[in-house]
């Protein structure tokens, strides 16, 4: 390292990167600092956990611990039967740069998701997802200071542009000079960048070869100019998790509760957000999405709806015609709901309230707001829907689910009460799981890709030995590697260890996290992104 830098450990975050995806790159030569890594160093699979999502999987990844910790399960936060996007105030412990602060090391992070709005510590932070376009940024005053410096800085590609490529690699490459601008003047130890672009593009495009090469070359020429700038003595790639084609069914777990007698629905209501209450909503006035006042047009809608003619029912025709897109795209979020079927969460003994938490909620009683299942039935219910989904297959035969367990297999920590009361995990993800009803229990995967159990892991530096590997790689270890490269220990709390390649600075007792008051999301364009990229239907 040189005598102008004082980085340490470089950790860089690549979204859903995994083998499927970067082997064709080094094969083609596409990326080769980011190959030089693999290598020249060690490197090998990182899974995941369960939900194995970005706005989960990050907060693990960054605090060592699984979500009974720290308390985010998907996009959504819910308190009672309504919902919020989860913010930085949701995750209820420290992440590695806030334990680093506690032993005077200082640390740039820059683009890492569901750090907003941040919290102090030594060092700079410009959130990433979830965050608004314009975040708050660590310390005042940053964001300003990266535009006057580097330009236009953007949380979120321009998904207007023409070349969505071009606008999903304009973000890489401003990830790289916002984090050169951040080291040369904080002159950090730590440093964490992450791009989320190559996540993005699979959801949006994932057969668009060229717009993923685009984004990859860009990321590459961004971590070379990082490290030729401020030379890290230790370089992580870490993804979150791995990305792939779905192979089998899309199934709609509330509609085969519903034909269990476990869930019940109502025409018309609030229910979960899904593309129209998130485009639409009254979030984009700074107001509750889940509040909406009827119009002329809605009541109408409901009326109909009560004598059967739905949202789903009239969806289902205009897909037949081809038109479906097209009168989505202008139907106010009101009018699509009150015409809908949706789930009657305080009337149902049990419900899917968002796929992406990858489970069942049971409606208990003292917990939820309306809650009908008593704690002496708890069990019994529980076990009685876990031996039914167990047995769900397919059209074709084939299993729906490679587990389905009670949460306490995945999830411990004093957050637990947060999580679905049933973990369901869909055999080798080849199958998508949703929380609509559309009055069939399957169809269509409603996405051709999308997540994977296994990402990637590499680790080059001198504080690395290639030979030791990095064994059966966890998302959870990557927290207790970083902080061992640096020297301090990690929380005994923290469900991982540090890499083999790695001399374990060993644990330490740290006092529990305090955490911060909830504040809500409330902003304009964050729901619509997430419901675009598929995360809310």
């Amino acid at each position: 390292m040189n005598d102008e830098s004082s980085l340490q450990t470089l950790l860089v975050g690549i979204d859903a990167a995994c083998d499927r995806v970067l082997d064709p790159l080094f094969e083609a030569d596409e990326v080769p600092t980011l190959e030089s890594i693999y290598r020249d160093g060690t490197n090998g699979p990182l899974e995941s956990q369960i939900p194995p999502w970005t706005a989960s999987a990050w907060p693990s990844l960054s605090t060592g611990m699984n979500p009974g910790k720290h308390g985010v399960y998907g996009f959504l936060s819910f308190d009672g039967y309504d919902w919020d996007v989860v913010n930085a105030t949701d995750v209820r412990e420290r992440t590695l740069w806030e334990v680093l602060a506690r032993h005077g090391i200082r640390s740039v992070v820059v683009n890492v998701p569901v750090t907003h709005p941040p919290r102090e510590f030594d060092g700079a932070l410009i959130p990433g997802y979830t965050a608004p376009e314009d975040p708050d940024c660590h310390p005042p005053g940053l964001l300003e200071a990266v535009r006057d410096s580097i330009g236009e800085y953007r949380v979120y590609p321009d998904e207007s542009a023409t070349d969505l490529g071009r606008a999903y690699s304009d973000c890489v490459r401003m990830r790289g000079e916002a984090f050169r601008y951040l080291t040369d003047r904080f002159d950090p130890e730590f440093g964490f960048i992450e791009f989320q672009a190559t996540d993005s593009i699979f959801h949006k495009r994932p057969e668009d070869d060229e717009a993923i090469r685009t984004i990859y070359r860009e990321l590459d020429r961004q971590l070379e100019k990082i490290l030729e700038t401020d030379e890290p003595s230790n370089v992580i790639v870490a993804s979150d998790h791995g990305m792939g084609p779905y192979d089998g069914y899309e199934f709609r777990a509330n509609e085969y509760l519903r034909e269990e007698g476990i869930v019940e629905t109502a025409r018309g209501g609030q229910g979960m957000p899904n593309w129209a209450t998130v485009r639409d909503g009254d979030l984009k006035a700074g107001e509750e999405a889940t509040s909406y006042e009827l119009g002329v047009a809605d009541r109408a809608m409901a009326t109909a709806a009560g004598f059967g003619i739905t949202s789903q029912r009239i969806g289902a025709i205009l897909e037949r015609l081809g038109i479906d897109d097209l009168v989505a795209a202008h139907a106010p979020a009101g009018l699509v709901n009150a015409g809908s079927v949706q789930v009657d969460f305080p009337e149902s003994a049990a419900y899917v309230r968002s796929r992406i938490e990858l489970g069942v909620r049971i409606n208990l009683e003292g917990r939820e707001p309306d809650g009908v299942v008593s704690s002496e039935e708890y069990e019994d219910v529980r076990d009685q829907i876990i031996d039914s989904l167990r047995s769900v297959t397919t059209p074709d035969g084939r299993p729906v689910f490679g587990a389905v367990t009670p949460r306490e297999e995945y999830f411990h920590g004093p957050e637990s009460e947060h999580a679905v009361d049933i973990v369901t995990v869909p055999a080798n993800f080849d199958h998508f799981l949703s929380a609509t009803l559309r009055n069939e229990q399957f169809g269509p995967p409603s996405e051709p890709w999308n997540h994977k159990l296994d990402g990637t892991v590499a680790v080059r530096g001198e504080d690395i030995d290639p030979a030791a590997g990095v064994g059966n790689a966890s998302l959870f270890d990557i927290a207790p590697t970083v902080l061992s490269t640096l020297g301090i220990p990690f929380d005994e709390r923290m469900d991982g260890e540090a890499l083999p390649c790695v001399e374990s600075a060993g644990t330490k007792q740290y006092p529990r996290f305090d955490g911060d008051r909830l504040v809500e999301t409330a902003d304009e364009g964050v729901e619509k992104r997430l419901a675009d990229l598929g995360y809310l239907e």
